[in-house]
């Protein structure tokens, strides 16, 4: 699983550097969040990382979006941030998830306009890819792209397991949001 994250991010990377190459409807992230929420019985966990990367080749409707799972922050307790990356995550061995895919729509990202798509691709969390189709909303504006995304994500679809002690302090589904800004590259 480590070297598909790692080519993942060589793929990322090489596309940032091809600049010379680049077509004007090619993007990547200015800033991106990723958030995530717990609801259970007992407790709410919430979560989020500003370190999202990504890219959008609008001319063949691709995208690729990663984050690295030690970068979340704003949990109850260092304690709960701890378990969080060692016993469910397993950031040591599983360091980052991803999305990429293509867009199903066709659109035309060099005109203004507000949009609602959908993605398919593979998403990566724990290690375990699952195939999915997420929602998005897009607002294309002078050149950038603004995107908001809310989707759900069920740890036993990701092999993340929830010893029963804890049960009714962690969700089985977790609500996760992403908001991103593109710019040409």
């Amino acid at each position: 699983m480590l070297k598909k994250n790692t080519t993942l991010f060589l793929i990322l990377i090489t596309l940032f550097v091809s600049n010379t190459f680049a077509q004007q409807n090619d993007y990547k992230v200015k800033s991106g969040t990723i958030s995530f929420k717990s609801e259970a019985l007992l407790e709410l966990i919430k979560a989020q990382s500003k370190e999202l990367k990504g890219i959008v080749l609008a001319s063949k409707k691709q995208f690729a979006f990663i984050v690295s799972i030690s970068s979340f922050k704003g949990f109850n307790s260092p304690l709960q941030q701890e378990h969080f990356n060692e016993n469910y995550l397993e950031s040591n061995k599983y360091s980052t998830a991803s999305f990429e895919g293509k867009i199903i729509e066709d659109i035309d990202f060099s005109k203004d306009g507000v949009y609602s798509i959908r993605a398919k691709g593979n998403l990566t969390v724990h290690g375990v890819v699952q195939e999915r189709i997420i929602k998005s909303d897009v607002i294309v504006k002078h050149n950038t792209i603004s995107l908001k995304s809310n989707f759900t994500v069920l740890l036993a679809d990701h092999n993340i397991s929830i010893p029963k002690v804890v049960h009714e302090k962690l969700a089985s589904e977790i609500n996760v949001e992403i908001k991103a800004d593109l710019i040409v590259k």
